[in-house]
Parts: C-alpha cells; structure tokens; sequence
C-alpha cells in the first residue's frame, strides 16, 4: 500500500497564470514518513493521511522526520497530532533516532485490532 501525495511544483516553462502544475509522488507506508520535501502548507492534511494508512496497515507507532532547522514543521506536527483523536501520545525521538529532529506518534489501536 502507497499514499499518493499531490505536490506543487513551479513550472517556469509555463504561462504566468498557469505557473502551478501537480506532482504526484507516491509514499509507502511503513511507519517512517520524511518530511523535508514537503512546503510546510502541505503538511497537515499529508499527515493525517499517512496515519489513517498506517492504521489500515495495523502500525502503530509512526517517526514523522521533520528535520532540526528553525522548528516551523515540527510545530506544525506537533499541532497536527495534538488535535488528532487517534493519537495515543507523541514525543521527540532519542537521539539515536534522530533526536529533536523526528517525532515518534502512538497511534490508538482500531476497537477490531484489540
């Protein structure tokens, strides 16, 4: 099973008005989802995505890798997750997981996985 993601990307072969076309990528879903290709506004709806799909793979536990920089996507993830029901907990990694650049979600098992 793959997440197709829809991405923006800037055709500067293109009118002006038509200077936005859509890439599809495709993600497998095995419970590490890196996101240093994605624009920060594309990351919310990516996220809940990905953790629907990797609760219909029956994983539980997701490393959303968003990278050190300046923090802007990992408070973005952090807001995302907070908010989302399925959502057990979530913490920065240790450090040889990839520290305060990734964060490990919990995911709430499905009531028929119990």
């Amino acid at each position: 099973m793959k997440l197709s993601v829809r991405q923006k990307e800037s055709n500067p072969w293109a009118e002006k008005d038509k200077a936005i076309y859509m890439e599809v990528i495709e993600l497998p879903i095995d419970g590490v989802i890196d996101l240093h290709t994605f624009k920060p506004s594309e990351v919310k709806p990516l996220i809940k995505d990905y953790i629907e799909a990797c609760l219909k793979k029956k994983i539980y536990e997701v490393k959303i890798i968003h990278g050190k920089g300046t923090g802007t996507l990992r408070k973005i993830v952090h807001s995302v997750v907070s908010r989302l029901p399925e959502i057990v907990s979530f913490r920065l990694a240790s450090e040889d997981s990839g520290g305060w650049g990734a964060t490990i979600v919990r995911l709430q098992k499905l009531q028929q996985d119990k």
